[in-house]
């Protein structure tokens, strides 16, 4: 690719004032943040929310944990809106990967005990799949889904995986390692038509989609809202419709037990669930500052210029990517051979890149190619990944080159 076809940068979010939307975080100046995909970062509004709350719970504990049950259920109540679903629908959990371990403790097998992921599943949640499969004396079956494979293919890959013996199925909404979608809606609705409960990981999906359940078909479906929403992390839904919500119960055993779904969620003895009542504090400020259409056009915009500008530093021919079903606001550009071949590899990666180069990056692998995985928000501007091409590709070109050397010298 050359510098020509390059998109024309979008001009950089600001706050009301005029400052940079940067000066709203409190993230550390000294270092680039290109990963908001895997941590989030949290409003300063946000945070000065959530430590009121906590001054608050520290002043009086014992007028504070017998009121903390309402108080959950009204932010439930905020944040179902946020995301178009009954408040009846949805109880808190500190992330996605929790959303995930409160189902596999709730179901029992009723066939064969077999369990469908697909190879683009977060590992965490892959992982507890297999816990649960080893429990009911079954197994996991991996759908085999291509990078580039489109909505059909995907479909078609994930439903040859069903069978008589199959329980459950798990699908990423948005996939974690290798920024695409998978069609949980078709998905969930052939499983539902076979009578197989469906849960979807949309861990990403908070805030990066407009309406992420209006048109799935699923049992259980979770997502993070401390990622691209920005809520104080450890703030996360689930979400279960139909007769098997009945059957989940929080991981900790407390006094709200014998109430309905999701109200026995809402009471969780000493847990500090300020980030609960914090979270409706930083989505609100986004939605107030630029819109949450304004923000998500800005994201996806920035994350397409930032993968063009970094590919065309890039010197080996193949760092554009082809994925077939895209999100927005994330953006895959393959790094040089060597680099980031197994997630151990680009972990590793990860922690150089910010160690030698003060660059927080996003660094996963996918078939034994290593990614650089770009999730642009509001604060990020161009210059950020203008920095990256300059500063950080040829140095990682020369690692690749060390790496590569090695090998050869072997």
């Amino acid at each position: 690719m050359s510098e020509t076809e390059v998109t024309t940068a979008p001009a950089p979010l600001t706050l009301a004032d005029g400052r940079p939307a940067a000066a709203a975080w409190s993230l550390d100046p000294a270092l680039k943040h290109l990963n908001h995909g895997s941590f989030g970062a949290v409003p300063l509004v946000a945070q000065e929310r959530q430590a009121l709350l906590r001054a608050e719970m520290e002043r009086s504990p014992v007028v504070w944990f017998p009121a903390l049950p309402g108080r959950i259920a009204a932010a439930r109540t905020d944040l179902a809106a946020f995301l178009r679903v009954d408040a009846g629908d949805l109880a808190l959990v500190p992330n996605a990967s929790a959303g995930a371990s409160v189902v596999y403790q709730a179901l029992t097998r009723r066939r064969g005990g077999e369990i469908v992921v697909t190879d683009h599943g977060y590992g965490a949640v892959t992982m507890g799949a297999e816990r649960l499969a080893r429990r009911w004396g079954g197994r996991v079956r991996t759908a085999r889904v291509p990078l580039a494979a489109d909505e059909d293919e995907a479909y078609e890959a994930v439903v040859a995986e069903l069978a008589d013996a199959t329980d459950l199925v798990v699908v990423d909404q948005i996939t974690s390692a290798t920024a695409r979608r998978l069609p949980v809606e078709r998905i969930g609705a052939e499983a539902r038509r076979r009578g197989i409960p469906v849960l979807v990981d949309g861990a990403h999906s908070p805030g990066l989609l407009e309406a992420p359940l209006a048109d799935a078909t699923y049992d259980f479906w979770t997502g993070n809202l401390h990622k691209w929403g920005c809520a104080p992390r450890g703030t996360a839904a689930l979400v279960a419709r139909g007769p098997l919500r009945d059957e989940l119960y929080p991981l900790i055993d407390s006094w709200g037990a014998r109430d309905p779904y999701p109200d026995r969620f809402d009471q969780q003895g000493t847990i500090d669930a300020t980030a609960y009542l914090a979270a409706p504090t930083a989505l609100d400020f986004v939605d107030r500052t630029w819109s949450w259409p304004e923000a998500r056009r800005y994201m996806d915009e920035l994350a397409d210029y930032g993968a063009q500008v970094i590919g065309a530093r890039l010197t080996h021919a193949d760092s554009a990517v082809d994925v077939g079903m895209p999100v927005p606001g994330m953006r895959l550009v393959r790094l040089p051979d060597g680099l980031g071949p197994t997630r151990e590899d680009a972990d590793a990666l990860r922690d150089r890149v910010a160690d030698e180069l003060a660059v927080e990056a996003a660094f996963t692998s996918f078939d034994g190619i290593g990614y650089l995985r770009l999730s642009a928000h509001v604060y990020n501007t161009p210059a950020d990944y203008e920095y990256f091409a300059e500063a950080c590709v040829p140095a990682l070109g020369a690692w690749a080159r060390d790496i590569t050397g090695k090998r050869s010298a072997r």
